[in-house]
């Protein structure tokens, strides 16, 4: 059961870090378009300033996850080194329970923000829905919910490893 359970994980941290840096390249390459629309043609491109901003939000959502997965995201490291390994473990489930409570809010209030922004439209993008923009708070949400339930069980302390 655990093995199952750190294998879909691998697989959903693995999906949602493509997808990160799938938003990051589309940031990039819309920031370059941006740049050279406004100051080489002069030509401004209203659209693409709003789509950066929506893939970086997206980036981050999506890249949330694997930094959970990894130890890294809440990181208590004096208190995890100074502790006996019995109240390293009590440690690791209070951690993962602030760290739960706080994506729980992520994903209320993101689903919560996602319905009441389906009926607004994107400036720049009068076509397309603030639903999708804000669909990145809960949907990341879900990914850290499984990341962090992944760290619980299969700890993984990289920021540790690596601090000096």
């Amino acid at each position: 059961m655990k093995q199952a359970f750190l294998k879909f994980e691998h697989w959903t941290s693995l999906f949602a870090m493509i997808g990160a840096c799938a938003m990051m390249v589309v940031a990039a390459a819309l920031g370059v378009f941006q740049i050279v629309t406004r100051f080489v043609l002069e030509q401004p491109a209203e659209w693409s300033e709003i789509l950066i901003r929506f893939s970086l939000i997206w980036m981050v959502f999506l890249g949330i996850p694997t930094a959970f997965r990894q130890g890294a995201m809440v990181s208590v490291d004096v208190l995890y080194r100074w502790s006996p390994p019995k109240i390293r473990r009590v440690l690791d489930w209070v951690v993962c329970l602030a760290a739960l409570a706080l994506i729980a809010v992520i994903i209320w209030w993101g689903w919560d923000y996602t319905q009441r922004g389906s009926v607004q439209s994107m400036a720049g993008l009068e076509n397309v829905s603030m639903f999708w923009a804000y669909l990145a708070m809960p949907v990341g949400g879900l990914f850290c919910v499984i990341g962090i339930i992944g760290n619980l069980v299969d700890p993984q302390r990289h920021e540790l490893e690596t601090a000096q």
